[in-house]
């Protein structure tokens, strides 16, 4: 029914991004590409939203750390 063969010029573009791209960035450049990507996702968000992740957030490094945090104290 359809041919299934690939494109060869899309496989080069494909090679392009991805893990090779990122197999060649070093870590700083990973770390700034990560900054603007989530700078993008929380402009997005609503403030209850970016709420909700943050509480999220620092439960699951408190469970990290094994402590627990009793439902009484509000500090």
């Amino acid at each position: 029914m359809w041919d299934m063969a690939k494109n060869k010029a899309a496989e080069e573009l494909g090679k392009l991004g991805g893990k090779a791209r990122a197999a060649s960035l070093s870590s700083a450049q990973l770390s700034e590409i990560g900054k603007q990507g989530a700078k993008a996702r929380s402009s997005k968000l609503s403030a209850a939203e970016r709420s909700e992740i943050a509480r999220k957030a620092v439960q699951a490094r408190i469970a990290k750390l094994g402590q627990t945090k009793r439902k009484d104290d509000n500090a």
